[in-house]
This record gives structure tokens, sequence and C-alpha cells, in this order.
């Protein structure tokens, strides 16, 4: 990534990634709304003890209700010897084209009471129905009981069928028949009200003289004997072409067409039976286009619930595994590095010196140098440069006059060029940079330069942890650091990948420093830059655990927003500047084909599709059974749980921050995904951001001071 001329940061991509959410989430609701057909069965529900009986005219009346809008009620029935067939559910890809060609094959006319949103699914069918002269009626949107629904959604049930009739086949019906009906004289008072609030006036209400219930696949036997009324009488007769499997159902209207037509029975559909004027209606062109569109939206939706299902799989299926891996990996690390450690004492490896850049660090620098020379390793020089701080730094560790401590004052330059100076300066071989705010363990210089011992090893990454961890805010980040950061540094040194040695606390050989040019100023990760060059370079970059340094971090949101930005982007800007070790070979290819994809995957993949898992995740808070989605959350909980206590347990840290975890995966994990979209379009836009500090506390003084206490 090269460097550009500093440019106002984006903020049009918010707007951007707000306006997705919600149509991702509109989408969602949308197929969740769809989803809900046939959810519950295609047949009649069981009777309500107790329910009042709908008005007596509609009992002993016939099965096509009329309802003026002054509410008065007016029945017909089926004309003798007429049949009007009806089928439910449909239209089914499967079954409604086999109805379809058994009804073409004995001339029969029938009526489809198609639900809306597999109209939506399947328009080619609905324009079938109609060009063979069949008729369409209403079977609601969702397949929804309207009684259950209050008013607006019965009204928004019928409308949004509407709308897909109009786009399927360029038609309206006045043809309804509620789901789960059946018999006028089964209906309850409560279901002719909600019928009626939606159909006076507007509809006609088909209900049943003969309930197949083909639903239930009774067997072909008992849906010809239910579907064949008493002899000379018409009937309507329910049938079905969705919502299961409909062999029995095809195979029974086969027989009841060849029987009942050898009986001088015909067959229309329920307006040319009743002589009533079709029930169709052209729609103009704006009703076409609103249902286009409305048919591209759920369709758009569905394909987009199942691609989220297969993102939110995979993502919970990689997130696991890298837990799995991760833990595996500690074991393996944590065994090694005991047995390494009881066979090799701590040994002195030659004079080192210590380089700590520093920039208006007077809140820490006095407890920091203070720790670094009452390390117990011999022979340290510790060099402060300071980095034209305006707070007195420099003043301060002149005044502690401490022994073999040199400052060295410079304009401000930055920290790269800060860290140069000091190496410049260094007379050992042995090197540590450490950042102005930490403080270091009384054994940490000794553990940390051991794995020298090794001449194939070119640095070695140290354990960091949080010294301001009181708060829930330093809790989360003290979590973050023992589970993700110090985990993945385990995983790193068995992988001989690591791509990042800490500023807080690293050691490197001085001629691996002199070999890749010093630290680099290239990046706003100048440790990952410079481990990764360490790398390339051929050499072995491990991690010490047991070399401990406190660091203060950020206390408020903006503070971590700010440092999380730094360092996601100057990641990314290393991982673009060392792209080319994905093709190269020895400990480069490793840190490409291991380090850099796993960063890629997990640091910046994940993270960019972390906005629309949420969202899924609330949509299945709402369209799904919640006992599963709680199951899901609970076990994903729990499975990070027990890998956090295992991380802190391998960092000899107690337990009690464990609570905090699973708000921190509904809080802290947001915050940091939002940081890494905000860095992805930084980078792809080609801004330059600015170094950017963060205000001191004097935190790890305080905590070193408890610890050792």
């Amino acid at each position: 990534m090269a460097n550009h001329a500093h440019r106002p940061e984006p903020r049009a991509h918010w707007l951007l990634l707000g306006l997705g959410v919600l149509l991702l989430l509109g989408e969602l609701s949308l197929a969740g709304f769809v989803n809900q057909v046939g959810a519950e069965g295609s047949g009649p529900r069981a009777p309500v003890a107790a329910a009042a009986p709908a008005p007596e005219a509609v009992l002993t009346g016939g099965p096509v209700l009329r309802l003026g809008a002054d509410g008065e009620l007016t029945t017909r029935s089926m004309p003798a010897d007429t049949i009007a067939l009806t089928f439910d559910d449909g239209p089914d890809p499967v079954w409604t084209p086999q109805v379809l060609d058994v009804l073409a094959r004995h001339q029969a006319r029938a009526t489809f009471f198609v639900v809306g949103s597999k109209v939506n699914e399947h328009p080619e069918l609905v324009r079938r129905i109609v060009a063979e002269g069949h008729e369409l009626g209403l079977h609601t949107f969702t397949h929804a009981e309207l009684v259950t629904l209050p008013q607006w959604r019965r009204e928004l049930e019928l409308t949004l069928s509407q709308n897909a009739l109009a786009g399927a086949a360029g038609v309206n019906t006045i043809l309804l028949r509620p789901p789960y009906s059946s018999r006028p004289s089964a209906m309850t008072a409560a279901e002719f009200q909600a019928v009626a609030s939606v159909a006076a006036g507007r509809y006609l209400t088909v209900l049943t003289d003969l309930d197949t219930r083909d639903w239930a696949n009774p067997g072909v036997d008992a849906i010809v004997a239910a579907g064949t009324p008493a002899p000379g009488q018409g009937a309507v007769v329910m049938l079905h072409d969705g919502g299961g499997d409909r062999s029995q159902t095809v195979a029974a209207l086969d027989r009841l067409l060849t029987e009942l037509s050898g009986r001088g029975y015909r067959f229309e559909t329920v307006s040319a039976a009743l002589d009533l004027a079709s029930a169709h209606a052209p729609v103009d062109r704006t009703a076409a286009w609103r249902s286009h569109g409305l048919r591209f939206a759920q369709n758009l939706g569905s394909w987009l619930s199942s691609a989220m299902e297969v993102v939110l799989v995979v993502a919970l299926v990689l997130g696991l595994l890298r837990l799995l891996v991760q833990v595996f990996a500690a074991r393996i690390h944590a065994r090694r590095a005991e047995r390494r450690r009881s066979r090799q004492p701590l040994r002195y490896l030659g004079p080192v010196t210590v380089v700590v850049p520093a920039y208006n660090e007077a809140a820490n620098i006095a407890a920091t140098v203070r720790s670094l020379v009452e390390n117990d390793y011999p022979s340290i020089e510790v060099i402060v440069v300071d980095d034209g701080s305006t707070d007195g730094t420099a003043d301060i560790v002149r005044s502690l006059g401490l022994p073999n401590v040199r400052v060295i004052r410079q304009a401000n330059a930055g920290k790269p060029a800060a860290l140069n100076t000091g190496i410049a300066q260094a007379t050992s071989d042995l090197i540590i940079l450490v950042d102005g705010d930490t403080v270091f363990d009384r054994q940490a210089i000794g553990r940390l330069v051991q794995p020298f011992a090794d001449p194939s090893v070119g640095a070695v990454s140290g354990n960091t942890k949080v010294a301001n961890r009181r708060g829930l805010l330093g809790r989360w980040q003290h979590l973050e650091y023992v589970v993700g950061f110090n985990l993945d540094r385990r995983l790193f040194d068995l992988g001989e990948c690591m791509p990042t040695v800490p500023g807080a606390i690293g050691a490197f050989r001085r001629e691996v420093l002199y070999a890749v040019g010093g630290v680099p100023a290239t990046t706003l990760a100048e440790d990952t830059d410079l481990t990764m060059a360490t790398l390339r370079a051929g050499w072995r970059v491990v991690y010490e655990e047991t070399a401990i340094a406190w660091t203060e971090a950020p206390a408020t949101l903006r503070q971590l927003w700010r440092q999380r930005y730094r360092w996601c982007y100057g990641t990314m800007q290393a991982i673009w500047k060392h792209r080319a070790s994905l093709r190269e070979r020895g400990p480069a290819g490793k840190l490409g084909r291991r380090g850099l994809v796993y960063l890629i995957a997990f640091q910046i993949l994940l993270p960019l599709a972390a906005p629309a898992v949420d969202v899924f995740a609330l949509y299945g808070l709402v369209f799904l059974p919640l006992s599963q989605v709680a199951g899901v959350w609970l076990g994903y909980t729990a499975v990070q749980l027990l890998a956090a206590g295992y991380a802190l347990r391998l960092d000899r840290e107690r337990l009690t921050p464990l609570w905090t975890l699973p708000l921190q995966l509904v809080v802290y994990r947001q915050l940091m995904y939002l940081v890494t979209v905000q860095s992805t379009v930084a980078a792809l836009t080609g801004i330059r951001l600015r170094w950017q500090t963060i205000t001191r506390t004097g935190a790890a003084d305080r905590m070193l001071s408890e610890a050792r206490r």
C-alpha cells in the first residue's frame, strides 16, 4: 500500500453500511414472514373448546358466502350434478403440474386457492392455471390463520396476495378461502368475524361441502370416498396441490374425475358453476410493476436468508475450529516450554540494551525505567529516546539518577525514528524494544532473551498484560490480550509464522535489525512490519510467555477506537507490503501461507462479515425457534468460556474476569468489527492515517506495585 497525502477519513461508508444493514434486515424479515407458509400444516385447526358458533345463516347455508358492505349475508350452493374442484396451498412445482395434467386429460375446470408467497416463487404455474381455463382464489400470502391476526395483518395478507397475482398473471380475484377452514357448519363466530372484516363488500368466501382431508394422506380410497357427493347433489370439494406429498391426491383426482364423469357430473370453476361473472379482473401496469418489485424482494430475501445461513454456519465452524486449534496448540506449546525451562535454567547471554521511545510519557516513564533497571538480569543498558516530548519526559528520566540509563533528545520524528536512534546508539548485540508506557516484571529481561541461545532465533515476543483491568472496558481488553493475542502467539510460535512482536516487549538481535534496515516507518504497525521483515530475512521468531510486561490499555471507547484503528490499518499495510511471502520459501513462506492467511481470514474477512451475521442473529430471534437460537448462542458462549478459562490458567491469571465474556461477545466484539470496516474502507480509498496517541494515567506502575506485594 503506497503512502498518500493526508486526506479526510471516509465517512460515507457508515451511511452505506447502515443502509445495507437495514436493507438486509428488511429482506431477512420478509423472508421470515414468507417462510411461515405451511409451518403449521395444511389441515384445519382442532376446534377450540366451547367456541361460540358462527351465525345460523352461515352454519346452515351453502359454502359460498357473500357479505355485503352493509353486513347482509347470502350463501350459495353448487347446482345439482355440478362439482367445483378446489385446490389449496399451491402452486407447487411438483404437484400443481401433475394436477393440471389430470384436469386437462378429463377436460375439467377447477379453482386454485393459491398462497401469495408461492405465487411469487412460481409465477409460471399461475400463468398456466389461467391459460388452461382454471380460476384463481386467494389463500392469504403466508397461509396464516386470519382469526389469529390483527386487522392490519389480515389486510396485508390479502393485499400482498393480490399483488402477487397481478405480477404473475395480470389479474386480481374476488375469491377467498381462509386457511384452516372447512365446512360452514364448523365455522366459529370468531372465524366469521375475521373473514367478515376483510371480505365484506369485496370477496366471495368459498368454504367447502366435502373436505377430503387429503393433506393427512389417508389413502386414495379414503380421498375418493370423501370427495364423492350424494347422488345428484352438487358440491364444493376441497383438495390440495401443495403443502406436502400430494401423490395420493393426484391419484384420487384421476379416479374421481373418471367415476363422477361417468355418472353425469360436470366439473366447473366456482364462478362458472354459479353463473357468475369471471372472478378475475385485469390489473393496470402500475399494479403489475409493483408486483414484480414484490416478487424480486421476496426472492432476494429468500436467497439472502439461505446465503446467511451458510455464512453463519461457516463463521461458527471457523470460530469454533479456531478456538479448538488455539487451545490444542497452546497445550502443546505450554508443555514444550515447560520441558525446555526444566532442562535449561536461566543463563547469561551477554549484555542487553533496552531502547525506550518516549513521546509525552510523563505519567509512566519513571516506572518504566525503574522496572528495567531493577530487573535481575546483569548488564542492562537503558536508552530513552525523547521524541520531542512537551511534558518533561526527558527531565523526569534524568532526575531519577539511575545507573546505565542514557537519555537522547531529538525533534519529534515519530516512533520508528526514535527506535532507530536508540538502536544506532546501542552497544549490545541483544536489543529489547519497549514502549514508554510499559512496566517490566523483575525477571522479564532474563526470560525474554533466553531463546537467543538458539542461533536461528532472530526475535522474541514477550507476554504483554493489561495493567488497568478493573473497569468493564479494562476487563474486556485483559481477556482479549490473554485469550486472543497470547493464544494466537502460541499458535504462531508452533507454526513458525509469528507476524507480530509487540512494541511493548520484544527482543531482537542487532544483526537482524541492521539486516532489515531498522524499524520501518512505512506502515502504522511498525512492530508487525518489522517482525514480518525478520521472518522474510530467514530468522525464527518465537514467543516467551514467562517474559511479562504490563502496559496501559485505553481507558475510554474513543481512545480504544483510535488505537485499534491504527493497529488494524497498520496490519493491513504490513500484509500488503509483505504479500510476496505467499509465494516464497522457508521462514518467509511460512509467514505468507500460514501467518498472512490466518490474519486475512480471522482479522479481516470474518470481522467484515460480522455485521451481516449479527443481523441474521436478530432475524433468528424473531423468526426462528427461541430454543434453537438460545441453544446455539449458549453453546458457543460455553465453548468461549472454556477456552478463555484455559487461557487464563495458562497465564496464571484469575478466572474472575470471565463473567464479562458474554457481554464482550455482544458489545466489545461489535466495536472491533467496526474498526475493521473503517480500516478496510480507509485502505481501499488510499487514506494515509496519522499516528495517534492515547492519554496515560500511570496504571502500569500501580499494577506492578500491587503484583509485587
